[in-house]
Formats: structure tokens, sequence, C-alpha cells
């Protein structure tokens, strides 16, 4: 009655209340400031980024080195790290290497990050996750 005199719309705030919440106002207007409250709080959450680095079963030394100061970098800036090891041809024979390394990147970033998933082979790719450690 009152909403229709005021010609505003009666909108159910609270169904589980016990007696439910209702107001009289523009539907319009509560379904915009919803929209706002949602979008403020979807700007809030962390997002996480995960970042990719990739080596061969044979790296060599100052190649690992220079994917290492990467990794260290994406870990402090936040960001998971994905690091694999992806096996060309015939190269599959050498997956013990690319265990080794990847075990070896693992413990040598001990400080920036935790190990979130052991390195596994998928396919043609061993992948291990690390995830950096909170400040």
């Amino acid at each position: 009655m009152l909403a229709r005199e005021l010609e505003l719309d009666l909108v159910e705030i609270s169904p589980k209340a016990k007696p439910p919440v209702c107001k009289v106002i523009d539907y319009k207007k509560f379904l915009y400031e919803q929209k706002k409250r949602d979008k403020a709080l979807k700007s809030k959450a962390t997002k996480v980024t995960v970042k990719e680095i990739r080596f061969g079963p044979q790296t060599d030394e100052h190649d690992y080195e220079f994917k290492k100061k990467h990794a260290v970098k994406f870990l402090q800036d936040g960001a998971k790290l994905k690091a694999f090891v992806f096996f060309k041809g015939r190269s599959i024979i050498y997956k013990d290497q690319g265990q080794i390394l990847l075990l070896r990147l693992a413990q040598e970033l001990e400080e920036y990050g935790k190990v979130e998933q052991m390195p596994k082979l998928e396919g043609k790719r061993m992948i291990m996750y690390l995830a950096p450690k909170k400040k």
C-alpha cells in the first residue's frame, strides 16, 4: 500500500531473517548500489598471478642462474611460479635430469617460496609449482 502511494518498490533485503526484512525503495537504485558494493569488494580481492619459467633437460649453468634470478623476482613480487622442463622428441629419456633440475631450483628458492606441488610428469612436461612465502 505505502509503496504504491509513494510510487516506489517493496524490496526484500534479507529473506533469511525472522521476520524477513523489507524496505520501500526504488528497485533500480537498489540494484545499482548492490552492483557498486560487489565491484568494490571484487577490487579489494587479491589476484594471484602465475608466472612460468621453462627449462630444457640439459639447461646449462648460465641459463639456469639467469632463469633462477627471474624466479626470485617473481616470488618476491608475490606471484606463484610454475617451473617446468619441456622434453622435445627423444629427450624424454632424460626425465631424471629434469627432475633433478627442478628439485635443485626448489632447494635454492627455499627462502623465497615453498613448493606447492612436487615435480610431476604430464605428457612432455615435468611441472612444479612454487608459492611465495608471506612477508
